[in-house]
């Protein structure tokens, strides 16, 4: 499969068979591939925290879960929630995110949950990740220092949902060579 199909192929999955747990040896090759993502300055402002223990599990996934928005109910079923947490940049990736007016190490972890999404997939995996979720009781189940944030969590498993037609807009409408067009 060349590249292009094997991006088409992946989407976020809201479905898995939560009786079936993730091989840590997928998971390993999962997060290396974090690992190695690029990042401003090579400052790598990240941690990875696995929740693989279902009891921790189902309280992460309570904190994701919004009633009156009826939001991320399926994160139960995941087996696994990395949770990505911003760690402080090093000096030159911190002077340019303050001279550029560009936070460096969200963009970074940006990259980084798609190198996870992407290995995910290629281990036969699906994903979806999560901006949404109650932060402090992330926190607080996690022991996370007060001074760090938790950005993203990515749940991982086996997915049992149908593969979807990518609803996106027409390549003319998002690409433009050489000037900026409407």
């Amino acid at each position: 499969m060349d590249f292009l199909e094997f991006v088409s192929s992946r989407q976020s999955d809201r479905a898995f068979d939560p009786s079936r747990p993730v091989e840590k040896e997928k998971l390993d090759r999962i997060l290396e591939c974090a690992r190695l993502a690029p990042s401003a300055c090579n400052s790598q402002p990240w941690k990875f925290i696995v929740v693989d223990d279902p009891d921790i599990k189902n309280n992460i996934a309570d904190a994701t879960a919004n009633r009156i928005l009826s939001i991320n109910h399926f994160t139960k079923q995941a087996p696994v929630h990395i949770i990505i947490v911003e760690e402080q940049a090093n000096i030159s990736a911190g002077f340019g995110s303050w001279v550029k007016n560009k936070h460096f190490p969200h963009i970074d972890i940006g990259i980084a949950a798609a190198h996870i999404c992407l290995a995910a997939h290629s281990e036969g995996l699906g994903s979806c990740i999560l901006g949404w979720f109650n932060e402090k009781k992330i926190k607080d189940l996690l022991n996370i220092p007060s001074s760090k944030r938790p950005i993203l969590d990515i749940v991982i498993g086996y997915s049992v949902q149908e593969l979807r037609d990518k609803k996106r807009k027409k390549h003319e409408d998002v690409v433009t060579y050489n000037t900026y067009k409407k």
